[in-house]
C-alpha cells in the first residue's frame, strides 16, 4: 500500500471512499465532499482508496486535491480499510465514489459522532431513495433480509446494515481489527461494533441513482452471500448451538414419547431415527462451544462478558464426571437390556436409551480434554 499527498497534521473529519475505474463521478464525488466541508467550516480530507484503477480515476483524484492511497490487494474491504488507515481525521466518514451517496449533507453524521456516538449509519429506508436508486432485489429481498438476519443475531436494531454511508471514529476503528476483504466489509463494520458494544445509532439518508454507465462492480448474489456468510460465520451461536438445543430437546421429546407408547417395527424404525437426532444435535453443540473458544483465542470475535464464566462452570473434571455418570448409566441399561428375558419391544426400550447414554457420555469425555487444551490459553 503506498500513499500520495497525505497530510500528516491530524483533522477533524476524513471522507473516505474506495476506487476502482470511476472515471466518470469521482471527481464529482470529491468536489461535493470538498463543498460539504467548507460549508460547515469543517477541518478535514478525502481519500481515496484506489484498488487498481486504470482510466484515469488517480489523476483525477490527486488534481482536485485529494490523498490517494494506492492498495494492491483487491476488494472493497481492502480498498475501504486501505484508505482508512491512510486517514488522519478523528471522525472517518466512508461512500461510494459512484456518486449514490448525499455527499453535500452529511451534518448529521458529523453531529450525531459530536454527541459520542461511535458508529452512525445511514439509513437509506427512513431517508429517500430516488428512482433507480436501489434495484428491486437489493431494496425488496436482500437487504431486508439480511438486515434482519443481522439484528437477530448480533441483538442490533440497525434499520439499513449495508448503507455505504456511514461514518465512525478513528478510535472505534482501531478497536473494531476490521479484516474482511470484500463486500462483507460492510456487515463486519456493524458487527464488531455490536460485538464490542460500541456506541452505535443511525440518521437517514438520501440515495441516488450511479452516476457512471457501466457495470456496478457489486454482484447481487454472489455479494449477498459473502454477506450472508459472514454473519453466519461470526455467530456461532445461531449457527451451532440454537439449532442443536432445538433438535436436542426435540430428540428427547421423542424419545420419551416412544418409550411410552411404541412397539412393533415401527418402534425400532423410530427410535433409530430418535437416536440419531440426538447425537447429530450434540454435535451443534460440541461444534458451538469449540467454535467459540477458537474464534476468542485467534481474535476472531471479542471476548464476550460471559465467556471467562463459560470456564468456571464447565471444566475437565465436572466434564469427566457428567460423562463417566452417562456412560455408567448407559452401560447398566445395556447390561439390563441384555439379560432381560423381556419380548424384543421392551427390551429395546432399555438398548436405545442406553445407546444413547453412552454415546454422549464418550463425546462429553473427548469433548472435554478437547475444551480444556483450547482453553489453556485463556488461564495464561
Amino acid at each position: 500500500m503506498s500513499c500520495q499527498k497525505k497530510h500528516p497534521m491530524k483533522t477533524k473529519l476524513s471522507i473516505v471512499m474506495p476506487c476502482l475505474n470511476e472515471i466518470e463521478t469521482i471527481e464529482l464525488c470529491i468536489s461535493k465532499a470538498q463543498q460539504f466541508m467548507r460549508t460547515h467550516n469543517i477541518d478535514g480530507e478525502v481519500v481515496i482508496g484506489d484498488n487498481g484503477s486504470t482510466d484515469g480515476s488517480i489523476e483525477k483524484a490527486l488534481a482536485m486535491g485529494a490523498i490517494v492511497v494506492n492498495v494492491k490487494e483487491k476488494g472493497y474491504g481492502n480498498a475501504s480499510r486501505g484508505a482508512i488507515e491512510a486517514a488522519n481525521g478523528t471522525y472517518i466518514i466512508t461512500a461510494d465514489t459512484d456518486d449514490s451517496h448525499d455527499l453535500l449533507n452529511l451534518k448529521p453524521f458529523i453531529v450525531k459522532l459530536d454527541e459520542g456516538y461511535e458508529l452512525v449509519m445511514g439509513n437509506r429506508f427512513k431517508g429517500e431513495q430516488r428512482k433507480n436508486a436501489m434495484p428491486f432485489l437489493h431494496k425488496y429481498v436482500g437487504n431486508p433480509v439480511l438486515t434482519f438476519i443481522g439484528n437477530l443475531f448480533f441483538k442490533t436494531s440497525i434499520g439499513d446494515f449495508h448503507c455505504g454511508l456511514r461514518g465512525f471514529t478513528k478510535a472505534a476503528y482501531e478497536k473494531m481489527d476490521l479484516n474482511s476483504q470484500g463486500m462483507e466489509f460492510a456487515s463486519e463494520i456493524v458487527v464488531k461494533a455490536s460485538m464490542l458494544k460500541l456506541n452505535i445509532t443511525e440518521v437517514p439518508t438520501t440515495v441516488f441513482e450511479a452516476g457512471r454507465t457501466r457495470k456496478p462492480h457489486l454482484r447481487t448474489f454472489p455479494d449477498g452471500w459473502r454477506h450472508l456468510r459472514f454473519l453466519l460465520l461470526y455467530s456461532p451461536k445461531w449457527l451451532f448451538l440454537i439449532p442443536g438445543v432445538l433438535l436436542f430437546f426435540t430428540g428427547i421429546v421423542g424419545l420419551m414419547v416412544l418409550l411410552n407408547s411404541g412397539s412393533g417395527i415401527e418402534y425400532i424404525r423410530e427410535s433409530t431415527l430418535i437416536l440419531g437426532i440426538i447425537l447429530f444435535s450434540f454435535q451443534f453443540v460440541v461444534f458451538y462451544g469449540l467454535t467459540k473458544i477458537f474464534a476468542v483465542n485467534h481474535g476472531l470475535i471479542p471476548k464476550s462478558t460471559n465467556y471467562s464464566t463459560l470456564f468456571q462452570y464447565f471444566n475437565l473434571e465436572r466434564g469427566l464426571v457428567i460423562g463417566a455418570t452417562l456412560t455408567l448409566l448407559g452401560s447398566v441399561l445395556l447390561y439390563t437390556g441384555f439379560i432381560s428375558e423381556l419380548k424384543i419391544e421392551s427390551t429395546l426400550k432399555f438398548i436405545f436409551p442406553a445407546i444413547i447414554a453412552i454415546a454422549l457420555g464418550i463425546q462429553i469425555i473427548l469433548f472435554s480434554f478437547f475444551f480444556s487444551i483450547l482453553g489453556l490459553a485463556e488461564k495464561k
